[in-house]
């Protein structure tokens, strides 16, 4: 599991080649976030390289993993699990990220809502996650090589009717 993130200056260090790659990754963490919504899995899965792997932490002070996916196919029937929810909104907050030629990794911050219908009642699961991301830039577009979803914690409760 990484644990830390490279130090890097403050903006006005920042090249415009690299503040464009920032921003782009930025565009590729949120377009993540929107096809999940979506339910666009074929959208999702080419934000990843063929070989993606994604790595799912429960309980993110726990060094070891519950779950590792591989390869596109993997991801595809994560990505579906998303069906059984009658709606979710990932909320992107802070993003770090750190670009090293063709290479980066960012640490975002995600609010992520999943609702349920059981019969009437209405439940709400929030998880507060960090995406560990290893991003490679192929053919002048950045794909997520590697993200690790570390949870840190999770709250579920019925919602109101209305």
């Amino acid at each position: 599991m990484a644990t830390g993130m490279l130090h890097r200056g403050g903006p006005a260090d920042l090249s415009l080649p690299e503040a464009a790659d920032r921003l782009a990754i930025r565009e590729l963490v949120d377009a993540y976030a929107y096809r999940a919504d979506r339910r666009d899995v074929a959208g999702q899965l080419a934000l990843f390289t063929e070989d993606a792997e994604l790595v799912v932490f429960s309980d993110s002070r726990n060094p070891e993993p519950i779950q590792r996916f591989r390869g596109r196919a993997a991801l595809a029937s994560v990505f579906g699990e998303l069906q059984h929810y009658r709606v979710t909104m990932h909320f992107n907050g802070q993003s770090n990220s750190w670009v090293d030629g063709a290479r980066a990794s960012a640490v975002t911050y995600c609010l992520v809502h999943e609702l349920t219908v059981d019969h009437t009642v209405r439940i709400v699961m929030i998880s507060a996650v960090r995406y560990l991301d290893s991003f490679v830039k192929k053919d002048g577009t950045w794909l997520i090589r590697q993200r690790q979803v570390l949870v840190d914690w999770t709250e579920t409760r019925p919602l109101a009717t209305g």
